[in-house]
């Protein structure tokens, strides 16, 4: 079970690390790096323990600017929620990511259930704050009502594909 990672502008090993929650001595033995310090956009990197998104059939596409998030199974809609996105000087990333664990009963400000995605510090989870759903209030992550974000982990595995656009 691997997932393979493009190295993209400004990443290191050690991000690329922290990202996937991957030891950074894994990745370089797995991948048979010579040199810690060089690395290259472009470049593949397997990352060992998180299964390959294109062997799952779901996949997550998140609209930033329509505050939705749409789950697909083989391309087909399946249910669309309503979500909340980061606020100014805070904006929730966008590009392709993978969710990387489920923690249930994060506690806090997080309601019901923490999806963290590849990407440190972000990640889909529910909301202490059902008022929020729908505006632009977050520290980048994406916020679900508590009962949507429950239905959505249940539903996909860890290594599901989100997109997230603007």
């Amino acid at each position: 079970m691997f997932h393979r990672h493009i190295v993209k502008r400004g990443e290191t090993l050690t991000s690329i690390s922290e990202d996937y929650r991957v030891p950074v001595q894994t990745i370089i033995s797995e991948n048979n790096i010579t040199n810690p310090n060089v690395i290259f956009v472009g470049q593949q990197l397997i990352i060992p323990g998180v299964p390959d998104p294109n062997l799952i059939n779901f996949s997550i596409v998140v609209s930033i600017g329509n505050r939705n998030l749409t789950l697909r199974k083989n391309q087909t809609v399946i249910k669309t929620y309503p979500i909340a996105v980061g606020r100014i000087l805070h904006e929730t990333p966008t590009g392709e990511f993978i969710v990387i664990n489920k923690a249930p009963n994060p506690g806090g400000p997080f309601g019901t259930m923490w999806m963290s995605l590849s990407k440190k510090h972000y990640g889909i989870h529910g909301t202490n704050d059902p008022s929020s759903i729908g505006k632009a209030v977050s520290k980048g992550c994406i916020r679900m009502y508590n009962h949507d974000v429950n239905e959505l982990a249940s539903t996909i595995p860890i290594g599901t594909r989100v997109i997230i656009r603007p």
